[in-house]
């Protein structure tokens, strides 16, 4: 549900006690986590126990498994998550009791006032450029504070308060959240084409992102992809606008230059020509080129914000991953297993591409959930045609999340579009039948990938336990 932004937006001081419905999300979890570092009472409720709510807990929140309005105690302020639907009693209510109902958008920058936003947006990438950013920064010696739509795997932790004034923060264009934000600084990692159950076109989507510059301070500066034709188009509308722009990118001009990515058993190494200086060696633990590039990105703010270049290397060099990004479940009998995120086209190609440089030789095994009907529709022949990268594929039956099921929106539109040969696609089998399924299909020297925005994460450990089984745990 959509719940309007309040104006003016509280700070979090004058919010009160704060009830999140939603809270064990990536989002509100982290909110959560900023407002109770900052002194706020906080409780929430969730659909499902999680280890995120258990953590929560230990932090300070009072949580609740399920909905019921009685959770809601003597709440001043609920937030509420996009996923939550309208009749949601804890919803129902707050609005009985006039309580003040924002969303998250609202609810993170009420924690935001007072600090140097750099906010973090496009299609695509966002949470891993978020994500290296804080790890670049931390390893020039500042202590920023955080808001990542997903855990940093070297933090442990999705949201951080920290001593100094800049403030990182993923701004989601899903809901139109980076329109509320005031940032400093901003990255746009890419312009692309989703959520258009929100937007309603794609002019209507590209056009959010020409406002995200209407929401630039006075004296911002903005660094965009510049190999990404979308968010180089914004570039150029922001110097129009007389914003200074950095580009980063593989062509002359760009600001940040990429020479091509080296993948290794190490991750990757991209040497990063910069004008009139000497080249810098970029190696990551990730790999993968789309992750070379958000490095960069990330690269580009913290030296324009002066910081050495060395130790922001550094601190990149140091990124393990964030959760749910390409990461590594574990590998058994010759086996890796893989868990991603990617549920948009042009992720899965990036992913597939990543993976297929992993394996080497060996064979790319991917099960793949679709995320949204609503995406499905619009994508769904897209989203088959960049699993052909795989050389086997299942394709689960569609997260619906917060939308109803539509026919012929299904698995199945996804799987017509692999461009493999019949028997290397399987359509909607029981989940609970997957992980043997992958199994029997793998090979020694073989990565399997799990990947979606949807509960498909669950199957990984599931996955890997079956092979301990099969081989002993070799």
């Amino acid at each position: 549900m959509r719940v309007p932004v309040p104006d003016p937006v509280l700070p979090a001081s004058r919010l009160g006690r704060v009830h999140l419905i939603g809270i064990g999300g990536a989002g509100l979890s982290g909110i959560a986590r900023l407002l109770l570092a900052q002194g706020v009472e906080v409780s929430g409720s969730d659909a499902t126990d999680s280890a995120t709510l258990q953590a929560l807990v230990a932090e300070g929140a009072r949580c609740y498994v399920g909905h019921a309005a009685g959770q809601l105690g003597d709440a001043d302020t609920v937030v509420v998550s996009t996923a939550v639907r309208e009749d949601n009693p804890e919803v129902a209510e707050a609005r009985r009791r006039g309580l003040r109902l924002v969303p998250r958008s609202a609810a993170l920058e009420s924690v935001l006032q007072g600090r140097r936003v750099i906010a973090v947006a496009g299609t695509h990438g966002k949470t891993t450029t978020t994500s290296l950013l804080t790890m670049a920064l931390l390893g020039a010696g500042v202590d920023p504070s955080y808001a990542i739509g997903g855990e940093l795997a070297d933090t442990g932790t999705n949201a951080h308060l920290g001593a100094g004034e800049l403030f990182v923060v993923e701004a989601d264009e899903s809901d139109g959240a980076f329109l509320v934000y005031s940032p400093q600084a901003a990255v746009v990692t890419s312009v692309d084409s989703d959520h258009l159950d929100v937007w309603g076109s794609e002019e209507a989507y590209r056009n959010g992102f020409v406002d995200f510059l209407d929401r630039l301070v006075e004296g911002a500066f903005l660094v965009v992809a510049g190999d990404d034709p979308g968010a180089r188009a914004l570039g150029s509308e922001a110097c129009s606008r007389g914003i200074e722009v950095l580009r980063v990118g593989s062509g002359a001009g760009d600001h940040l230059r990429l020479g091509d990515t080296v993948a290794d058993a190490g991750g990757s190494l991209t040497p990063i020509h910069r004008p009139d200086r000497a080249t810098l060696s970029l190696r990551l633990q990730v790999p993968g080129r789309h992750y070379a590039v958000d490095a960069a990105l990330a690269l580009a703010v913290g030296l324009r914000l002066g910081l050495d270049e060395d130790l922001l290397i550094g601190g990149l060099a140091s990124f393990t991953g964030t959760r749910r990004r390409m990461e590594l479940k574990g590998e058994i009998a010759g086996v890796q297993v893989y868990d991603s995120y990617a549920h948009h086209p042009v992720e899965i190609a990036g992913d597939l591409a990543a993976a297929r440089s992993l394996v080497g030789t060996g064979r790319l095994l991917v099960c793949f959930q679709p995320h949204l009907v609503s995406r499905v529709r619009v994508f769904g022949a897209a989203m088959g045609a960049a699993l052909g990268a795989a050389d086997e594929v299942v394709v689960l039956e569609v997260y619906v999340a917060r939308e109803d099921p539509e026919p012929g929106v299904d698995a199945a539109l996804v799987a017509r579009s692999v461009p493999l040969p019949g028997e290397q696609v399987r359509v909607a089998p029981e989940p609970e039948e997957v992980p043997a399924l992958l199994v029997s299909l793998a090979r020694p020297g073989d990565l399997v990938l799990t990947l979606g925005a949807g509960d498909v994460t669950e199957l990984a450990p599931k996955v890997l336990a079956e092979l301990g089984r099969r081989h002993g745990g070799r």
